[in-house]
């Protein structure tokens, strides 16, 4: 047994954590304690006094279960996590949740609670690192250069979105991924081998990966040649170590026991005894702290760079300026009063179009402005429109700005989270609104961590015709309306979905979703930005009127449609447009004209219901799914024609 006390520092603070807790999953710390050990103390370079600190090196625990490995090594290494803090894990508002959680404990890369996510946002950090370096970099000076590495456990590869992130990385190139595999054979179910048979190093050099196979990870020398080596690839790295879970505790080692419950008393001193470990709980020499301390070199890491930074402000002052506006997240000089210039510009559009297209047209103009904006589709570029004219294809060698995904919805929006959270980059994805399943746990992901994700959903309803209910949306809007901190547009015409990318931009706290349409839609007049801005407005008000009618997308056209043929059989009627339910919920006086006790207020809105019944009960939507036909007899069989909206009308007044 091993008995480095720096090793099973790491090791007691989370087993001892976990029994104090009486919950969570002290197996894997205890087995991969000796890899982290290396890496931490040897090579990751970071600034525990500085969290943020731009260049250093990200590291993922993609397997977040093993979250008191994660967080050992903080407490170790000088980040502001007491011990404490390692006593109330799991407790209700500590700084030591049971996963990993971004936000709430400093040195945390990403939330990795569902298994598989923290591989694809590695991928995202290492594309974003890739990305920056292009754009930044000069070949005299390189202010970005810094690795990524990520831990992950067999969970992690057994999920699909795994497959789906670090095939992409291989084609991409990301040389500067580090990925540890825990290779220890069990999952809570027991031994995996009656369920996954996988060969993970076959797998990975499928997808382009150099492949370090059959690393002891208790062995030191093994461990550190292994990071040596993958420092010197062209290549993504996996690097294949053989551990075994629960490392010393006995007859719980190499079990499922020890996976997901405390060990207990009995294994805690059996632990105890076969690593020498002198210790009570939660107590640690200054020796082991000293020795684990990474503060100076931090600081000193940071001194070096911040040198290199003057170096580089003299020789590229101009790249020295992007460098510092990208890494502060904020616009150009100018942009807002240029892009709300453009809007204007958008306002007088007479012509017929699908807000799919309006979207490409806002994107010509955001891709010439702003280099941070990174692109890409599922397989879905010439239809969701994603791409413009000035889209530079992103692969290895290009400084690029729009990268094609491939049928990848899951992995794309997990690798744009990570593109997020390292920082420097604004990342948009796009595919059709019904495959917002496929990836809807990355989208929840971004929203649970806040952080600025445009997701560009297009093909929005049964207008999209013959491909049937599989493809068409029903539901969708609702999902993404009920999710917190995601705000969702769903424009009508060219200015409205301007807005919506500049509000969604202007968004640096949350995720935005766009919603766009298949089908052209009838132009017509809109109101000041500002108005557009409050997420909800009055296209048509008359005084005498007790009805409004409330619409979104393609079905504001519809509304207007319909007000005409009420007018003209004496029936007033007002129509107002909501391209954003939450930006309107925000604006109470605007939401309480719009939805007015001394109005009826009728909600036509192609999809599910659900969303509006806390405004109003009168909504007309659709509650099933759709049909394969023409996108026009689609929308009169589900009734979605002035004619037929207006006699449903009338049986609500």
């Amino acid at each position: 047994m091993i008995t480095n006390k720096l090793v099973n520092a790491i090791r007691f603070l989370s087993a001892d954590a976990v029994e104090a807790a009486a919950s969570g999953h002290p197996g894997m710390p205890l087995g991969m304690a000796d890899i982290a050990e290396v890496l931490w103390r040897d090579h990751l370079r970071h600034s525990p006094k500085n969290p943020s600190w731009f260049n250093r090196d990200r590291f993922v625990l993609s397997n977040g279960h093993g979250s008191m490995l994660l967080y050992s090594l903080l407490h170790l290494s000088g980040y502001n996590l007491s011990i404490q803090d390692l006593k109330d894990f799991r407790k209700l508002k500590s700084k030591t949740p049971g996963h990993p959680e971004f936000g709430i404990t400093e040195g945390v890369e990403t939330t990795t609670g569902p298994l598989g996510q923290g591989i694809a946002n590695a991928v995202g950090m290492a594309l974003a690192e890739k990305t920056l370096a292009h754009k930044i970099n000069t070949d005299s000076i390189q202010p970005i250069d810094h690795l990524t590495y990520c831990f992950l456990g067999d969970g992690c590869l057994m999920e699909g979105v795994s497959h789906e992130a670090m095939s992409l990385a291989g084609v991409l190139k990301l040389n500067k991924l580090i990925c540890f595999y825990d290779s220890n054979g069990i999952s809570i179910d027991g031994k995996i081998d009656a369920w996954y048979q996988d060969d993970i190093a076959l797998r990975c050099r499928s997808y382009g990966w150099h492949v370090i196979d059959n690393v002891d990870g208790h062995k030191r020398d093994d461990i550190n040649s292994a990071i040596e080596e993958a420092k010197l690839s062209d290549k993504p790295t996996m690097i294949v170590c053989k551990t075994s879970i629960g490392y010393g505790a006995g007859d719980k080692q190499d079990s499922e026991a020890s996976h997901g419950a405390a060990l207990g008393k009995e294994a805690m001193a059996t632990l105890r005894k076969n690593l020498d470990w002198p210790y009570e709980p939660f107590e640690l020499d200054k020796q082991i702290y000293d020795s684990w301390s990474a503060v100076e070199k931090g600081i000193a890491l940071e001194k070096e760079w911040d040198n290199l930074c003057k170096k580089f402000a003299e020789s590229e002052p101009d790249k020295f300026d992007l460098m510092q506006r990208l890494i502060r997240g904020e616009m150009p000089d100018n942009f807002d009063s240029d892009f709300d210039k453009f809007i204007d510009g958008l306002s007088s559009n007479s012509d017929s179009l699908a807000t799919r297209k309006s979207s490409q047209i806002v994107l010509e103009f955001l891709q010439a402005n702003l280099p941070e904006l990174i692109g890409g589709s599922a397989d879905l570029s010439g239809s969701n429109n994603t791409n413009t004219k000035n889209s530079i294809d992103i692969n290895s060698n290009d400084d690029g700005n729009y990268i094609y995904y491939g049928v990848r919805e899951f992995g794309m929006n997990a690798v744009m989270n990570g593109m997020a959270l390292h920082g420097g980059l604004i990342p948009y994805s796009g595919t059709f609104l019904v495959f917002m399943d496929y990836g809807r746990n990355a989208v929840r992901m971004a929203s649970l961590m806040g952080i600025r994700v445009i997701f560009v959903f297009s093909h929005d309803s049964i207008a999209l015709g013959e491909d049937g209910p599989t493809h068409q949306p029903i539901e969708h809007l609702t999902t993404l309306r009920s999710t917190p901190n995601m705000t969702t547009w769903r424009p009508a015409n060219l200015a409205e979905t301007a807005v919506a990318w500049k509000e969604a931009l202007s968004k640096i706290n949350g995720p935005t979703s766009i919603i766009l349409s298949r089908q052209n839609l009838a132009p017509f007049k809109t109101k000041e930005i500002e108005q557009l801005k409050m997420g909800g407005y009055f296209v048509s008000k008359k005084n005498d009127a007790n009805i409004n009618l409330i619409a979104t997308g393609s079905e504001v056209g519809l509304a207007i449609e319909a007000e005409k043929l009420l007018n003209s059989e004496g029936i007033n009627c007002n129509v107002v447009s909501v391209p954003c339910l939450e930006a309107l919920l925000k604006n109470k006086n605007q939401y309480n004209e719009i939805f007015s006790t001394n109005t009826t207020n009728i909600v036509i809105e192609c999809g599910h219901p659900n969303s509006w019944y806390e405004h109003t009960q009168n909504v007309i939507g659709i509650s099933c799914f759709g049909e394969s036909g023409k996108g026009s007899d689609l929308m009169d069989h589900f009734g979605f024609t002035p004619e037929k909206i207006i006699k449903k009308i009338k049986q609500m007044i």
